[in-house]
């Protein structure tokens, strides 16, 4: 299906590339608000799923939101399960899943559990195994 390319999505793609890392619909909307007052946040959100359906942007969850990339970024969280502190880190493979899956891996989102730092220096580590 041939879609058409407005004036609109062509402010997208633009605002889109400039991105280097991870954004949201609401990050690309003051983006593009800069440029062209009148595009809404339903075009927003039309576009990026146009864009994920076509596989020219990846999609991850964050925090229970939407972050997108145009790059394939892979997306890990360390989440402490007594705090519930978030924090953000790299894994550059994941070799031991080729194996392991019918397909090619193009990117993934680890979510990792555990004891901060911080709670561990608490001394209630009846969360530790």
């Amino acid at each position: 299906m041939k879609t058409r390319n407005t004036r609109q999505k062509l402010i997208l793609e633009k605002k889109i590339k400039k991105f280097s890392k991870f954004f949201d619909a609401k990050e690309l909307l003051a983006e593009t608000k800069k440029e062209d007052k009148t595009i809404g946040i339903a075009t927003i959100y039309r576009f990026l799923k146009e864009l994920n359906k076509k596989e020219e942007i990846h999609l991850y969850i964050c925090s229970r939101k939407r972050i997108y990339s145009v790059k394939s970024n892979n997306h890990c969280h360390f989440i402490c399960e007594k705090c519930g502190k978030i924090s953000h880190f790299d894994i550059d493979q994941i070799n031991f899943l080729k194996n392991k899956t019918n397909g090619e891996i193009c990117h993934f989102q680890v979510d990792v559990y555990g004891i901060c730092e911080k709670c561990g220096k608490t001394g209630n580590k009846s969360l530790l195994r």
